[in-house]
C-alpha cells in the first residue's frame, strides 16, 4: 500500500525534547514543527501527535458508528456567511465531522472522543478512504461490496444513485476478507499501537456496515432505539437549509479534500474528555506550536452530560486554553428530550443543530443548560 506519509520528506515530524526515543512513544514533551500545519505529516508524526494529546479513555453508552443528528447540515450556510474557514478543526464522534471539515477546509483536524472505540473507528475510515480514490469506491469498501468495474464513470454521480448501487449489490465475503487484511496492514503502519483486541473491534465495526448496509442506525446500550434516529442513507443524502445535498459524499471535490487530509495524516484521532485534565490542554499547546487557531469545535450534545455531571466549568477552562480565531464557533446539537424546543428548531427535525461563537461560550456565567444552548446563538438564516 502506498502511503503519502512515507513519500514526503520529514516535514512535520515531531521532535522529542529528550531526543533518541521513537515517536510512537512520544510524550507531552514533543515539539511540533510549525511548518507541519501546511504539509503532510509522516506516519510517525501522526502517531506521536495522537499519543501525545490523548488521555485515558472512558465509557459512553453508544456505538456512535454513525450520527443520530439528522439535521447536522443545517448550519453549513451560516458557517459560510460567518467566514469560518481554515485553521484547526476539532470535533467529537463519527464521520459527521467530515462534512464540516469539507465545508470549513481546515489545515488540520483533530477528532477527540472519550471512547477509545471512536479512535479505532476513525482508523478504519482512514484506511478505507486512503485506498478509495472515488466516493463510490469508498462506500463499496465501507459496506464490503465489490469495487465498481469502472469507477471513473461514477465520479459525477449523485450520492443517492451511489447509495442505490450499494443497496442493490450483495456483500462479498472474499472482498470483506481482503479489506480486513488491508485495514490491518494500514492501521499497524500508522504506529498508534493497536492490539489484537483493537483489531477485532475494528473488524466488528466494519461488519456492522457490511451487514446493515446504508440502513445502519445509531445504537445505544441499555436504552431503546428512538424513532428519530436516522439511517446512514438519510445522513448521507441530507441537505442544507437551502435544500442542497451537502454531506461530504455529495460532491466529488468535498470527498477529495477530506481524503487528501487523510492521506496527509492531517485528520488526527484522539482519546480525550472535553472536561479532562490533559487532552484539550495539550491540544492547545500543539496548536500554539503549529501557529494555528481553532476555527470550529463540534461538541454534539456532550455539554449536557458535562452539565449534569458537574464538570461543565472544567470544559470551559479547557476551551479557554485553545488559541482561537475571532470568528471561531461551537457546532452543537440540542435534543429536546427533557426541555422545550430550541428557538432555532427546523420543522421535521427532532434535534436542532446550532452555532455559537466560542467567545460567547468561553465567557461562562451560565445559570442553566438552556442558557448554554441559546445565549448568543448565530441565526441559521
Amino acid at each position: 500500500m502506498t502511503r503519502v506519509g512515507h513519500r514526503w520528506a520529514i516535514a512535520g515530524l515531531l521532535l522529542l525534547a529528550g531526543g533518541g526515543c521513537e515517536s510512537e512513544t512520544a510524550s507531552a514533551g514533543a515539539v511540533v514543527d510549525a511548518a507541519s500545519s501546511a504539509r503532510a505529516l509522516s506516519d510517525s508524526a501522526f502517531a506521536a501527535l495522537s499519543l501525545r494529546i490523548s488521555e485515558a479513555g472512558g465509557f459512553f453508552d453508544t456505538d456512535n458508528l454513525i450520527s443520530n443528528e439528522r439535521g447536522y447540515l443545517k448550519v453549513l450556510g451560516a458557517l459560510e456567511r460567518r467566514g469560518v474557514t481554515g485553521g484547526a478543526y476539532v470535533g467529537v464522534g463519527p464521520d459527521q465531522n467530515f462534512s464540516y471539515i469539507a465545508r470549513i477546509r481546515p489545515r488540520i483536524a483533530f477528532i477527540t472522543d472519550i471512547r477509545r472505540d471512536n479512535l479505532l473507528h476513525h482508523l478504519l475510515l482512514k484506511a478505507l478512504m486512503e485506498e478509495a480514490p472515488t466516493r463510490l469506491e469508498f462506500l463499496a469498501a465501507l459496506h464490503g461490496r465489490p469495487s465498481p468495474r469502472n469507477p471513473a464513470t461514477w465520479v459525477d454521480s449523485t450520492v443517492v444513485s451511489m447509495i442505490a448501487h450499494i443497496e442493490e449489490t450483495a456483500a462479498d465475503s472474499l472482498r470483506v476478507a481482503e479489506l480486513r487484511s488491508l485495514v490491518a496492514r494500514a492501521v499497524r503502519a500508522y504506529g498508534i499501537g493497536v492490539s489484537d483486541d483493537d483489531l477485532a473491534t475494528i473488524y466488528r465495526f466494519h461488519q456492522a456496515f457490511v451487514e446493515a448496509g446504508p440502513g445502519l442506525r445509531f445504537t445505544t446500550f441499555g436504552r431503546p432505539p428512538r424513532p428519530y434516529y436516522p439511517t446512514y442513507r438519510q445522513l448521507l443524502t441530507e441537505t442544507d437549509l437551502e435544500g442542497r445535498p451537502a454531506s461530504y459524499l455529495a460532491q466529488p471535490e468535498d470527498y477529495r479534500f477530506v481524503r487528501d487530509l487523510q492521506r496527509q495524516n492531517r485528520i488526527v484521532p484522539l482519546v480525550g474528555d472535553l472536561a479532562g485534565t490533559h487532552a484539550l490542554r495539550e491540544l492547545g499547546n500543539v496548536l500554539r506550536e503549529m501557529d494555528l487557531r481553532l476555527t470550529a469545535f463540534y461538541v454534539s450534545n456532550v455539554e449536557l452530560y458535562l452539565w449534569r455531571g458537574g464538570s461543565f466549568d472544567r470544559w470551559l477552562q479547557n476551551l479557554r486554553g485553545l488559541p482561537r480565531d475571532d470568528e471561531a464557533v461551537i457546532i452543537r446539537s440540542y435534543f429536546p428530550n427533557f426541555g422545550a424546543p430550541h428557538p432555532s428548531a427546523v420543522p421535521g427535525y427532532f434535534a436542532t443543530q446550532t452555532l455559537q461563537p466560542v467567545t460567547e461560550l468561553a465567557e461562562g456565567g451560565f445559570s442553566s443548560y438552556g442558557e448554554v444552548v441559546t445565549r448568543g446563538i448565530i441565526p441559521l438564516r
